[in-house]
């Protein structure tokens, strides 16, 4: 019995809510979305851990609480025992005091254990949703964003979320429910001063809504740079040995510093804005104190108060001051937090072009290609890429595909597994269209060897058991044979050796002979080489050549070809120019008949001096 396969984030769509339907004006024209709209989306990850946050709530007003009362206590023991030499009225007071005390340190201490577990969930269960759509989105999506980008969202904008849900978001409600709460009981102790305690939070929250829409935007382009700047560094980490052989260091830091500079520019003007801002809210309270403290001592003068009064009334006017000031903070961050929730819906929102469909192939498979009138554009594209190609590849067929630099090899070899939709026509698989079966079906079914192999930062044997991790010993070792890849053995450790980052430890040779080998180990019923060759010497090619020979029989092949010998491996070859196939048929007819061919593959070609070399280097 096959044992069931475990879900994952792949296998569901992400839980983040659905984008709501834009709000029209009068007119029928849609109008802005609110900042918050796409943080109030992300609640739908709070709700496995729903029990905590209201724990969290509920530990965090506890602890506001019995900050208040401690004042009120206070003015309970001036106004009564103090004021009547009440001893023992006076130490029951204080120990019901430092009772509050130690209350309020317990409740703080189970609001952030509490709060731990929770807002780590929840950056973890975004970040797997945000992962796995990237894995699901198509290429073209990959084509037109920057890694450096993808990288800042899925770690520096995951963590000011889970920032502000751990700190700023518990405060911002916390902070506001003290401050409405003190000013209410300041307006019950003393309506005169709770006046002058009210009419100076106004000034606090027009300047709030003033600068909101400016911070935003500023958020925004320092996340956007950050990205820009990761993008950069990626790019000269990658390409360092590039960047190195051309001397091209300086242009390369010259670049890095540009976007530095623009970055720094950037994020000293949201500083400046919040320095004003913060500076603001540290005056207003202040002032008021002072003029809270002048007027109180007039009023308690002239018995309008009692002394417990004005010191409770102080006291927890002061307690106001961190709330006020802290305020601004959180404000801060959550805005930062809309700014970031936007920026990762960009990406959940992003159509998935590229889907499953409910056909599945009959076994066993025999690996008929056909592409009828298949045609391609790139999205926003003036004119197709390719347009009108028609191909029947007969099982255990192997076509060769030749054209000029640019002609639409590579996409027209992506438009097979998948990794680019077709925009006109189809390519069918046994009779059944790709589009119609299930992705993980048509992909071990086609397997492509790149031009550009991708290696990962894993084992030699993990990379080569990559399409096919149940594979035997014997047939990692015949995998390696064919694409004569047995410098895996010389490594340090063999096939457990690690691979560096890309691969780079290895030639360019050796990484396409590894990435041809991890093909080769699927073995599919269409094989697709994309030019895999090209690295190798003219002798390891020669006998790679002769061990594809043996591969490809009984596999549907594509190969990519720029050489005479690899053209030798297929059966026909078909001739791409325009954007279209225009010639097919044997190697010799097209020799004969196609001037363009000739040009490509040159005219002196003999095809029985190819052959003699083959059989002189596999001797």
């Amino acid at each position: 019995m096959t044992a069931a396969r475990i879900e994952t984030a792949l296998d569901r769509p992400a839980a983040i809510l659905p984008k709501p339907a834009p709000k029209l004006d009068k007119d029928g024209n849609p109008l802005p979305r609110a900042s918050y709209e796409s943080m109030f989306r992300m609640r739908s990850y709070m709700s496995p851990y729903l029990g905590r946050f209201v724990s969290m709530f509920v530990f965090g007003a506890l602890s506001v609480g019995a900050t208040i009362v401690v004042p009120l206590v206070t003015k309970a023991v001036i106004d009564g025992p103090v004021a009547k030499s009440d001893h023992h009225g006076l130490w029951t007071l204080g120990f019901a005091a430092m009772g509050l005390g130690v209350v309020e340190a317990v409740l703080i201490f189970l609001r952030r254990w509490t709060v731990s577990k929770a807002t780590l969930g929840v950056e973890y269960d975004i970040r797997v949703d945000l992962y796995a759509k990237l894995q699901r989105l198509p290429m073209a999506f990959h084509d037109r964003w920057e890694s450096g980008q993808l990288l800042s969202r899925m770690m520096s904008d995951l963590s000011t979320i889970r920032r502000f849900m751990s700190f700023g978001l518990l405060f911002l409600f916390l902070n506001s429910g003290q401050i409405i709460v003190v000013t209410i009981i300041l307006l019950n102790l003393y309506w005169p001063l709770g006046v002058i305690v009210v009419i100076s939070i106004g000034p606090i929250v027009w300047l709030c809504f003033k600068i909101n829409k400016q911070y935003v935007s500023l958020s925004r382009r320092i996340q956007d740079e950050t990205g820009d700047v990761a993008s950069t560094v990626e790019e000269g980490a990658h390409g360092l040995r590039v960047i190195k052989s051309f001397g091209r260091s300086r242009y390369i830091f010259e670049k890095f510093d540009q976007r530095s500079v623009q970055l720094y520019d950037t994020s000293m003007k949201k500083v400046r804005l919040q320095s004003n801002f913060w500076t603001f809210l540290e005056v207003i309270p202040n002032a008021t104190l002072v003029v809270v403290l002048a007027f109180g001592a007039y009023a308690a003068g002239h018995s309008l108060v009692t002394l417990g009064t004005l010191v409770a009334f102080t006291t927890l006017m002061t307690s106001l001051t961190a709330p006020i000031a802290t305020l601004g903070m959180q404000i801060s961050q959550a805005q930062e937090t809309m700014t970031a929730s936007d920026r990762l819906a960009d990406i959940f929102d992003t159509d998935i072009t590229i889907a499953d469909g409910p056909a599945e192939l009959a076994q066993p498979v025999r690996g008929h290609l056909q592409l009828q009138g298949v045609g391609f554009t790139f999205p926003g594209a003036t004119g197709p890429v390719l347009h009108d190609i028609d191909l029947d590849i007969a099982p255990g067929e192997t076509v060769a595909l030749v054209g000029a630099t640019g002609a639409g090899k590579s996409i027209l070899t992506g438009l097979v597994p998948r990794l680019y939709d077709v925009t006109a026509g189809k390519i069918t698989v046994d009779g059944i269209d790709i589009r119609d079966l299930r992705l993980t079906e048509l992909r071990q079914v086609v397997a492509t060897a790149f031009e550009e192999p991708t290696l990962f930062s894993m084992s030699a044997r993990e990379n080569l058991t990559l399409g096919r991790p149940n594979a035997t010993q014997d047939e990692v070792d015949e995998a390696i044979d064919v694409a004569q890849a047995h410098f895996v053995y010389d490594l340090p450790w063999g096939l457990d050796t690690r691979i560096g980052e890309q691969g780079m430890s290895l030639s360019g040779g050796q990484r396409q002979r590894l990435a041809l080998a991890r093909a080769v180990l699927t073995k599919p019923a269409v094989l697709v080489l994309d030019d895999t060759l090209s690295a190798l010497d003219i002798h390891t090619e020669a006998l790679v050549e002769q061990a594809l020979k043996r591969v490809l029989v009984g596999v549907t092949g594509i190969v990519v070809a720029h050489r005479a010998s690899t053209v030798l491996l297929a059966d026909r070859v078909a001739m791409l120019s325009g954007g279209t196939i225009t010639h097919v048929g044997s190697h010799a007819e097209l020799l004969e008949t196609v001037p363009e061919y000739r040009e490509l593959l040159s005219a002196d070609f003999n095809p029985q001096d190819e052959f003699d070399l083959l059989e002189e280097v596999a001797r």
